[in-house]
């Protein structure tokens, strides 16, 4: 695909988007479950092979991956696993769980139809749904804990110094 393909895929979208801001405005989001055997967690993507594209939303056909999906699919997978390596190190039992992440995008932003618009996540929310008897002293330790040492957390959660850079050959 080329410019003049990619402007006309896109023109429609960011009219639709000019004149309907909340258009604009999709929810991601990943899912994942506890392996109960080992300290792992099984990300939902369907996919066997992840290849990245545009999403719907802004003029991709949705076969391939969303970098923002991809995004929350691994902050879901370090979640859970840091959850289950923090519940084991502290003995807490769990017979289940799920994690779960969602996020607010407004696709103006990254396609450039308002300017005042943001470029990524707005907001993300994860969630953990966990079958288990601890008590809940030890499950504030255990969010606490796994918040503190989720690396995908912490890197979302204080702006790490980044870089571009780009090479020829």
């Amino acid at each position: 695909m080329d410019a003049t393909a990619l402007r006309a895929l896109q023109a429609p979208i960011k009219d639709k988007y000019r004149t309907a801001p909340d258009a604009a405005v999709v929810t991601l989001k990943a899912k994942g479950t506890l392996d109960d055997a080992k300290i792992a967690c099984k990300v939902e993507t369907g996919r066997a092979i992840a290849e990245a594209g545009l999403h719907p939303a802004s003029g991709g056909s949705g076969a391939e991956l969303c970098s923002g999906d991809m995004l929350l699919e691994a902050l879901v997978a370090c979640a859970g696993v840091t959850l289950k390596a923090v519940a084991t190190a502290l003995e807490i039992p769990l017979r289940a769980g799920t994690v779960s992440a969602e996020g607010d995008l407004d696709f103006r932003g990254t396609l450039g139809v308002d300017k005042e618009a943001p470029v990524g996540f707005r907001s993300i929310r994860l969630f953990f749904e966990l079958d288990t008897d601890a008590p809940e002293d030890k499950l504030a330790q255990l969010l606490k804990l796994t918040e503190r040492y989720c690396v995908v957390f912490q890197t979302l959660n204080h702006k790490p110094e980044l870089s571009v850079a780009v090479t020829t050959t």
